[in-house]
């Protein structure tokens, strides 16, 4: 059966090649980016199996608009992944005054996937993309108060990220199915190359389980987990994660802060 599946930060990397394997199963991919030419690139190279959208996930108003072209164009979304994210930027702070890779790791998934709710069937899915290196959430830099290193900020935002999953799970019992992925460590992203200086693995690893985790039976009972591609395996995220003031902290701070301003 044909399913609608976003793909945020799908104009290169593990997104990139996601859509391209999903496209060519005959699915209808909606591509997304914020460069416009990489954007018409990646959608040429589908040959017009796709649809693009361009958004800066750093301004959460441009995620606002990115859910009402969505949801203009397509009355039914079945798969949501979350994969756009940053971990070495020039610019750490936003006009706003917010963490960078907060915004865009946690704050702009977390919003994006409130608005096309409405559109998401109950046997649809969210794939939030994780990390490894998750680590306990500094509520205050969270808010945008002091600094954080790209390490740290990176591996907080996607602990809040996975946080964020596994909590609004809870909230929807009947679904749809939202689970966090870590797609592999050291893949050879952009992202990789850039922060780390290493070529990095097969990205086909990464792309490999983002495709099941969006459609395989296999995860369809599992939401609210966590999926762990190092061991290939669902598995706990970090104990923070277990923590429920922690947890209470995180979700409190991404009700207030992954919002569009009045």
């Amino acid at each position: 059966m044909t399913k609608t599946i976003l793909i945020t930060g799908s104009t290169d990397g593990i997104g990139l090649l996601t859509a391209q394997r999903l496209a060519g199963e005959g699915h209808k991919v909606l591509l997304h980016g914020r460069n416009p030419e990489r954007l018409k690139a990646a959608l040429d190279g589908l040959d017009g199996h796709a649809q693009g959208y361009l958004a800066d996930m750093s301004d959460l108003q441009a995620v606002v608009g990115l859910a009402q072209q969505v949801k203009a164009d397509h009355p039914v979304l079945d798969v949501l992944i979350n994969n756009a994210g940053v971990y070495k930027t020039p610019h750490t702070r936003t006009e706003t005054g917010f963490d960078t890779r907060f915004v865009v790791n946690s704050f702009a998934p977390a919003l994006l996937t409130n608005l096309l709710m409405p559109i998401i069937p109950s046997t649809g899915r969210v794939v939030n993309l994780s990390t490894a290196a998750q680590a306990p959430v500094d509520i205050a830099a969270m808010s945008g108060q002091g600094q954080l290193d790209d390490f740290a900020a990176y591996a907080q935002s996607k602990l809040a990220l996975t946080i964020w999953s596994q909590e609004c799970a809870k909230s929807l019992p009947e679904g749809p199915v939202i689970v966090s992925v870590n797609p592999g460590s050291l893949l050879a992203s952009k992202m990789v190359k850039e922060g780390f200086g290493v070529a990095g693995n097969d990205l086909g690893i990464g792309a490999d389980i983002l495709r099941r985790a969006a459609l395989d039976d296999s995860f369809a009972n599992m939401s609210g987990r966590y999926f762990d591609n190092d061991s290939g395996a669902f598995a706990a995220p970090h104990p923070a994660a277990e923590d429920p003031e922690h947890c209470k902290a995180v979700m409190t701070a991404l009700a207030e802060l992954a919002v569009t301003p009045d």
